[in-house]
């Protein structure tokens, strides 16, 4: 009898919600590319896909700080971010996992 293990991916709507949710943590001084792979739980290659979406959209600003490329969100980043948290919330109580 083969035996099913679930594995919980997150889609990619998730993943952006997660990235957003650790750069508005980081506040105003915003949070380097290192830390945004370990906190966000990405590969390089694959966080610089999603920077590339957060900062086109004008969800996150990158700047440069001490030489190095830091992000910060963006008062459309924080709205996008309260907005998805309460669908994800809203969809949650009818069971509906996101």
């Amino acid at each position: 009898m083969n035996s099913f293990v679930e594995k919980n991916y997150r889609h990619s709507t998730q993943i952006l919600g997660d990235l957003l949710t650790v750069t508005d943590n980081s506040g105003q001084s915003g949070i380097a590319v290192t830390s945004l792979c370990q906190k966000g739980n990405l590969s390089h290659s694959r966080l610089q896909q999603f920077l590339a979406r957060l900062t086109g959209s004008g969800l996150v600003n990158k700047i440069l700080y001490d030489g190095k490329n830091t992000f910060v969100i963006t008062e459309k980043g924080k709205l996008f971010l309260e907005e998805y948290t309460k669908f994800h919330e809203f969809a949650g109580s009818f069971g509906l996992e996101m």
